[in-house]
């Protein structure tokens, strides 16, 4: 690692750039950059891990809730009750994360993220429009469960492979391919056991998310910004 220090063990202040070697400049530019990306970057932890947590747990509840299921042991709201709760919870997470990290990012980066965050509001909304257009227009009340989750998933797998390759996050990416996965095979499984494969898969898939992005971002801590 580069030496930033002007001669002294005090460390090197705007004062002392005049001093500093062009590869030591270059070094102080590159370590003020990474510190300015990581008080800015949000972070993915907490909200993978609450989408996890909201989806095991949640649609485990509705699919132990069910009649068809190996219950019922559950009540149906007990069980609903549960799955809203956690979604909201889930919410709020993810948009105080992206409220608090955004302040201060203008500019592109700013746009960007305003732009992918409405992208989540306008498919999901579009989701909402054609789902409640097709039950009104006679889908089979059987069927229902497995439209509005099959193309909830379709949705949420598209846009997280879309921030994949936004932001290069691999991680990202792969959780949408995941995603989509499990939103075909939660429809190839049928009611009830697409709540069971939603739960198990899909909030699995998150929890491995989340901890996969825990220890990159342990890695990436204790990664010299330096040669």
């Amino acid at each position: 690692m580069v030496n930033m220090s002007s001669g002294s063990d005090r460390p090197v202040t705007a004062d002392d750039e005049r001093l500093l070697t062009p590869e030591q400049s270059l070094a102080l530019v590159e370590v003020q950059r990474e510190e300015a990306n990581r008080s800015l970057r949000v972070d993915p932890v907490p909200i993978l891990g609450a989408w996890g947590v909201a989806w095991l747990a949640g649609f485990g509840a509705i699919y132990l809730a069910l009649p068809a299921g190996p219950g019922p042991f559950l009540p149906t709201w007990a069980a609903g009750a549960i799955l809203g709760v956690l979604f909201v919870a889930s919410m709020v997470v993810s948009v105080g994360q992206g409220v608090w990290r955004g302040r201060g990012i203008e500019g592109p980066s700013r746009q960007v993220g305003a732009m992918y965050g409405w992208s989540w509001l306008l498919g999901l909304a579009g989701l909402y429009a054609v789902n409640f257009g097709l039950t009104h227009k006679g889908v089979p009340s059987g069927l229902l469960p497995l439209l509005w989750s099959g193309s909830a998933l379709l949705v949420v797998g598209v846009l997280y492979l879309a921030g994949g390759m936004l932001w290069r996050d691999r991680v990202q990416y792969g959780l949408g391919a995941w995603t989509l996965v499990v939103g075909a095979a939660s429809v190839s499984a049928g009611v009830p056991a697409n709540f069971a494969v939603l739960s198990l898969a899909g909030g699995g898939g998150f929890l491995i998310a989340a901890g996969v992005a825990h220890v990159r971002g342990k890695r990436s801590q204790g990664r010299p910004t330096s040669p």
